[in-house]
């Protein structure tokens, strides 16, 4: 049965007219929801540009690009949970256990069995969130919290502790190492995860479901959308995401621990996810506007680093950051009603 939602697009005009007031940049971008994170992306950007020579090296950029591939997969998939009304706090603790079970199964399997494996693990992880969440009615903050303890002792007990490390002869090395066009694997096999997903969000009925299950989940389920179905399924890409990026850091930089992701990571997606405009109560959100905001992020810590201040400091703004992007979202819901 189809569903008629309205687009976030749809809901940037208001009832007193004022989309005559909309200044030209935000009528190119389309959406005040994305000139909001673009315009702060590009004014950042240029500001680094100038003050630190260093910044707009190929070799910086393309390490950003790099270290930021595990974050940008994650966040892009967190999107879709996001949007259809839920939460997922337990993507650092999936990552964590697929960078030590691809680390102990590539030491004496091939390269490709470690990476299914990774990504079965985070998928099957997935899915149990989702079962949770969809059929006991536990609230996914809670649920996935609680499941974050868990896997990250399974993690635990998985590596015994101990950090892996692996040889750089191996063909594991490659999955995240190859170079093409400079740029290594990682990069590619992210963007090509970031695609899928964003055009699954905004150009399929899966992705319209989502959006409706996000905005109004009794009238879906009126309307036939099957509610729960969707929510164990961004569940599961979530952890599959997680999965993944597990993997590629493993690959990246031969050595995996338990403890690798972790409240951090899971603090850094959710932050890249609502910064980039994603409504924190679900029904709005797109995966670029989450790219834009990870990288938005990653360009902060990045400009600290190479201007030499205090990483303090990092923390407190990506906390100030936060607060404004929740604020603002508040804001604009309470406009619209």
């Amino acid at each position: 049965m189809n569903v008629q939602v309205e687009t976030p697009e749809a809901l940037d005009i208001d009832d007193g007219g004022s989309l005559g007031f909309r200044s030209g940049v935000i009528r190119i971008l389309g959406s005040w929801r994305l000139a909001g994170i673009a315009i702060p992306f590009l004014i950042l950007f240029i500001t680094l540009s100038v003050w630190s020579g260093p910044f707009l090296s190929k070799t910086n950029l393309i390490n950003i690009l790099d270290q930021q591939s595990a974050t940008l997969a994650i966040a892009a998939a967190g999107t879709l949970v996001l949007v259809a009304g839920g939460l997922d706090l337990s993507v650092g603790a999936i990552y964590g256990l697929a960078t030590v079970v691809s680390g102990e199964v590539a030491e004496h399997h091939a390269a490709w069995i470690a990476i299914a494996a990774a990504l079965l693990v985070g998928l099957g992880v997935g899915l149990v969130n989702g079962m949770i969440v969809a059929f006991l009615k536990i609230n996914p903050l809670i649920a996935t919290l609680a499941m974050s303890f868990v896997i990250s002792g399974v993690a635990l007990r998985v590596s015994s502790g101990n950090l892996i490390v692996l040889s750089q002869n191996s063909a594991f090395y490659t999955f995240a190492n190859a170079q093409l066009w400079s740029v290594p694997s990682a990069v590619w096999i992210v963007l090509i995860f970031v695609v899928i997903l964003s055009l699954l969000l905004a150009k399929t009925s899966f992705g319209r479901y989502v959006v409706a299950s996000g905005g109004n989940a009794e009238a879906a389920r009126l309307a036939g959308v099957r509610v729960n179905q969707i929510r164990i399924i961004t569940f599961a890409l979530s952890g599959l995401a997680a999965g993944l990026g597990g993997v590629i850091d493993t690959s990246r930089l031969l050595s995996a621990q338990s403890t690798g992701g972790g409240p951090s990571l899971t603090f850094t997606v959710l932050a890249g996810i609502v910064v980039g405009g994603t409504s924190i109560a679900g029904g709005e959100g797109s995966v670029p506007r989450t790219t834009i905001g990870v990288l938005f992020i990653a360009l902060i810590g990045n400009g600290i680093n190479l201007l030499n201040i205090n990483e303090l400091y990092q923390q407190i703004v990506l906390g100030i950051i936060l607060l404004l992007a929740v604020s603002i979202d508040v804001w604009a819901r309470k406009r619209r009603r």
